[in-house]
């Protein structure tokens, strides 16, 4: 079933979690957060979690239906 150009604009529900990480990193993507580079400490986890996924396991999100919540 194909989705509509307006289905592909809605925002998909995000998941709430917590994350641990060293002081080091906070204070460097609040440095690119500052630079303008990143909007938000969210966007640049979502951008190194989808990135890792695509580079250490060599498939395209779609395989991991990424863009499809079954749930």
């Amino acid at each position: 079933m194909k989705r509509s150009d307006s289905d592909e604009k809605k925002k998909k529900p995000m998941q709430n979690i917590t994350i641990n990480l060293p002081e080091i990193y906070d204070v460097n993507i609040q440095k690119l957060i500052k630079m303008g580079l990143l909007s938000s400490r969210s966007e640049a986890i979502r951008t190194a979690v989808r990135e890792y996924l695509q580079k250490e396991y060599s498939v395209t999100l779609d395989l991991l239906d990424f863009f499809d919540n079954k749930e």
